[in-house]
């Protein structure tokens, strides 16, 4: 028995060692594999969920802007929360609000009782209450957020109200203004209820004064007196002291001018985003190139003003900039008026990266863009490896507040309860080569045809479109309530608050709707239907940008 053991201590050891020796080796290629996938292993890029998000923003490759201009996106149309300031913060007004509400009136009764039926008191709580109620019912799309203290309509029976909203499907959270009027009847226990209701700005004494502008209307310093309520004021730098404190970013003209207005837009966000990375105050012209795809004279036509276009009030609560005019001014009294002079550092390529320049300490980084085309443009600076670096800020960029409010006037005409259709032509329906079955797809039979099997008969139905013809669409009017934007015309007419407003912008000068403003208000008109129907999607089974792109 003894030398059994004996024997048998010598494998139970050598085992030991084995199964050592086995769980070593396996522990040493663990560490072996995780350091290799350690040094080899390359993370998502963080900037790739932000490319993606430009890619519908711009579809194409090669920044080669050779895009649909037919619907132009900017950051409002972004499907993410917008940063909002807390000025622009308004409590929504819910159910549980209107609720709230009544239930601190439900011992108040009418002063005379249900004996006078035939005067409403227009100013009191309860019809308040009945009109935010008939309204959460009638208008599903539409987030009221304020309302107006009701006033007496034309008659004893009726109260003209104002409010505050903004549609749902809007990502930004500017505010639009409505007035309606009211004809006030009494319910059970003499408590008030909305009879009926009419259109869109017809409770006209609830409106707020209308925007005026005086003296004449060919005085170049003409002045708004009277119910602005957009702030695009340029910001002003002040004294010399604040001009040195800051740093800044500054972009020569380059040959983005009188380009594409998508081309600008990727452009514009490209210095932008550097201006950002940076830590520095972007230096902005504020004067545009439209190019002649957009003007009435087919021509390019300079000095179109960025307000027109875009929304300086948003862009100056979000981003640093200074208007170029002011800036070079006291930058040029600046030199004139101390011996030591702003430290400027001159970059002559975009080949110098924004990384390269991150750690510069001087006042002012000038990019200059003399080489020829497609070297000057400006996008090329966020080319390649400055791409996971540099962030375009869609988010800083959306349309003009008196487009949008063009668009809530054709929404709000249409009780917003309307669908679309948007039906791209022009040169593309005339290239066969490129789109060889749109220009058939889109006629007026194929459209009858189509939108029957998509849209219920009889809606109102919105055409977003660059067919030049009005009576293009008539087919559709035996069917639809066809709206087309030239419907509209009185809401940019000579008469309008656009029309007083812009001239103001434009040195008391009239300024032209053109097409460039009209792709704005289709677009978001476009966005806001209820059923929505694309050429390139529903209509045609030609590919957007031509043939073998799909």
């Amino acid at each position: 028995m003894k030398e059994l053991n004996s024997a048998s201590d010598p494998i139970g050891q050598n085992l030991i060692k084995l199964i050592s020796n086995v769980c070593f080796s396996v522990f040493v290629f663990t560490v072996l594999i995780f350091t290799v996938i350690a040094i080899t292993y390359q993370p998502p890029d963080p900037w790739e969920s932000s490319r993606a998000l430009t890619r519908v923003f711009t579809e194409f490759e090669n920044a080669t802007f050779q895009n649909d201009n037919s619907v132009l996106k900017t950051g409002e149309d972004v499907a993410f929360s917008p940063a909002v300031s807390p000025s622009a913060m308004s409590i929504a007004i819910t159910d549980a609000v209107i609720e709230k509400s009544a239930e601190n009136y439900t011992n108040l009764t009418l002063s005379s009782g249900c004996e006078d039926v035939s005067t409403v008191n227009c100013s009191g709580h309860m019809v308040l209450i009945a009109i935010e109620k008939f309204n959460m019912k009638a208008f599903k799309s539409i987030l009221f957020l304020e309302y107006q203290t009701p006033v007496n309509g034309s008659k004893p029976d009726e109260c003209d109200v104002a409010w505050r909203f903004r549609n749902k499907k809007e990502k930004s959270w500017r505010k639009y203004r409505d007035f309606r009027r009211f004809r006030i009847g009494f319910g059970e226990n003499c408590t008030y209820k909305v009879l009926s209701a009419k259109g869109w700005h017809s409770g006209i004494n609830a409106r707020r004064p209308r925007s005026r502008v005086s003296p004449s209307r060919n005085d170049e310093n003409a002045t708004l007196t009277l119910g602005s309520e957009i702030n695009d004021t340029i910001p002003v730098l002040g004294s010399d002291a604040a001009f040195r404190r800051r740093k800044y970013l500054y972009y020569s003209r380059g040959g983005d001018y009188c380009k594409g207005m998508n081309q600008y837009i990727w452009s514009f966000l490209c210095s932008l985003g550097e201006a950002q990375y940076l830590n520095r105050t972007l230096v902005m012209d504020l004067s545009l190139c439209l190019p002649a795809t957009y003007t009435s004279s087919k021509k390019d036509e300079e000095g179109k003003d960025f307000r027109f276009y875009f929304d300086l009030e948003h862009l100056k609560e979000v981003a640093s900039f200074a208007e170029e005019g002011e800036f070079l001014a006291d930058w040029k009294r600046w030199d004139k008026t101390h011996k030591k002079k702003i430290p400027v550092r001159k970059v002559a390529s975009y080949k110098v990266t924004p990384m390269q320049l991150k750690k510069d300490k001087s006042t002012i980084i000038w990019r200059q863009f003399d080489a020829p085309e497609p070297e000057n443009y400006w996008y090329r600076v966020c080319e390649g490896q400055a791409a996971k670096y540099v962030q375009r800020p869609w988010h800083a960029l959306w349309k003009s507040k008196r487009i949008m409010n063009i668009v809530s006037e054709i929404s709000g005409k249409l009780d917003w309860d309307f669908d679309a259709v948007h039906v791209v032509r022009g040169e593309k329906a005339q290239n066969k080569e490129m789109w060889p079955h749109l220009d058939a797809d889109t006629s007026p039979d194929a459209l009858v045809a189509k939108l029957q099997g998509i849209v219920q008969p009889w809606r109102n139905l919105y055409i977003a479109t660059n067919e030049p013809f009005y009576s293009y669409f008539d087919k559709l009017r035996s069917h639809y309530k066809v709206h087309l934007l030239d419907d509209y015309q009185e809401l940019w007419a000579n008469t309008s608050e656009w029309y007083n407003e812009t001239r103001l912008l434009n040195g008391g000068r009239p300024v032209d709707f053109d097409g460039y403003m009209r792709v704005e208000v289709d677009t978001e008109v476009l966005y806001r239907a209820k059923t929505r129907v694309e050429t390139f999607y529903n209509l045609t089974t030609d590919c957007k940008d031509g043939v073998n792109t799909c």
